[in-house]
């Protein structure tokens, strides 16, 4: 794979637009960590030059060379992760790069921030503060055994219901799995959208295609709506039909 640096295509001025633009940022950072860190791991060769790894604006990670230009455009992510990876263990490891990728999404929002007065970068850094950063969502999955969507507080399974044409309920999926403290790398569920990991208290509905989850505020789907909804499709799924 070839490596380019990191391109900026947004400019986000208020409080909200920043706040979407650090929310994708930590989703995708989150995914690198979490769901898709087999893949990372691999990207980060010791064997190649400094390297770093960026959250997108548009939700994707990317393992890449720093940016060329003197100073940056934006405030640049730790260099040389990839020389580390294998002279430590593997989950101290994926812990330390957590800590620098949370230092540098609070850098590039208040990078952003600079220009707005004192009450709405205090405004924005509470919205932050309510997310869990990038560390918390990697450690989490090692020291707490929690329900998955699909799992109610007596341990029984719940079906993610959807009706079909002759008005009949149906399951559409069943996300019911058993953990163990020494679980694998893969046990959490975070919102596809923003990153955000699983509350047993939000609506979250799953998308049929994907598979993925998310929170319904962030895909604009309402419980009574999601009642209507025979075979969910989540925005991403739903624009590569249209490209076809």
């Amino acid at each position: 794979m070839e490596m380019a640096p990191a391109h900026v295509s947004s400019n986000p001025r208020t409080v909200e637009d920043i706040y979407k633009d650090y929310s994708a940022r930590r989703g995708a950072l989150v995914r690198a960590l979490t769901s898709d860190v087999d893949e990372f791991f691999d990207f980060c060769d010791p064997d190649k030059e400094n390297l770093c790894l960026y959250g997108h604006s548009n939700g994707r990670w990317e393992v890449a060379l720093p940016a060329e230009e003197v100073p940056p455009e934006l405030p640049e992510p730790a260099l040389g992760i990839n020389f580390a990876r294998d002279g430590m263990n593997r989950r101290d490891w994926l812990s330390l790069v957590a800590v620098h990728s949370d230092s540098w999404l609070v850098s590039v929002a208040f990078f952003f921030a600079a220009r707005l007065n004192g009450n709405e970068r205090k405004r924005l850094f509470n919205m932050i503060n309510d997310l869990p950063t990038v560390y918390e969502a990697l450690v989490d999955r090692k020291q707490h055994v929690r329900e998955r969507p699909g799992v109610d507080n007596s341990g029984k399974s719940r079906h993610s219901t959807k009706r079909t044409s002759d008005g009949q309920v149906k399951s559409s999926r069943v996300v019911a799995e058993e953990y163990e403290d020494d679980d694998e790398e893969h046990n959490e569920t975070f919102c596809g959208t923003c990153g955000g990991r699983y509350n047993a208290n939000e609506f979250w509905i799953g998308c049929d295609i994907c598979e993925r989850w998310f929170h319904g505020k962030c895909v604009r789907i309402t419980p009574a709506k999601a009642e209507h909804i025979k075979h969910y499709k989540c925005p991403d799924c739903s624009s590569k039909k249209n490209r076809l």
